[in-house]
């Protein structure tokens, strides 16, 4: 019969494991020893967990209650009934928002709350910008916080719009499909826009 594994031992702690696995063999069998491994291990289970969570907080795109402190930084007022996606586009939109106001900075922020790729087109005769919305159908949920950015970004003689981009028949005709085709297929308005 052969020794018992640190697998059979019963420890559900991964560190707890992995401290087990440097114990001398004749340990093994010791349920003191498991039970003091597994009390270890799981304080540094915590305690990793722990590290891990805070060093999310340094990053934008992983932050979580973190995200209280990048926007008192950065002058945003908290929102915390907001999906924190919309809560990191402001954020994030705010951070690339430094700097000289050109067309790419536009972008660059719009891009943040979109999720997508966004043009950006100066009409400068007119003092005026156009924000189009290219891989994004419909209106953005978080557009009035994309709205508020671009307001303090642009110079305040300078006007924007902003276009969106919805599924129409055109788009379906371009991929060669009939109306009982469609009718076929049952989907519903979202499933369409995924098919088309």
């Amino acid at each position: 019969m052969s020794a018992p594994s640190i697998v059979d031992v019963g420890l559900t702690s991964e560190k707890g494991r992995e401290l087990f696995s440097y114990l001398p063999r004749y340990y093994e069998t010791s349920r003191v020893m498991q039970a003091d491994m597994q009390a270890k291990g799981t304080e540094m289970d915590l305690l990793y967990q722990a590290l891990d969570e805070t060093l999310e907080q340094f990053f934008v795109r992983t932050a979580t209650w973190g995200l209280d402190f990048w926007e008192q930084e950065l002058g945003i007022e908290t929102d915390r009934l907001k999906p924190l996606e919309q809560r990191r586009a402001v954020v994030e939109s705010k951070l690339r928002g430094a700097g000289k106001f050109s067309c790419r900075q536009v972008a660059n922020v719009a891009e943040a709350y979109a999720g997508g790729k966004v043009d950006v087109t100066f009409q400068s005769e007119a003092w005026s910008f156009t924000v189009s919305f290219v891989d994004t159908l419909g209106i953005p949920p978080n557009i009035d916080d994309l709205k508020r950015a671009i307001e303090e970004l642009k110079p305040a003689h300078m006007a924007v719009e902003y276009e969106y981009r919805y599924l129409v028949w055109d788009d379906l005709d371009k991929r060669q499909k009939t109306w009982d085709e469609l009718d076929a297929a049952s989907l519903t308005w979202n499933e369409l826009e995924v098919w088309a």
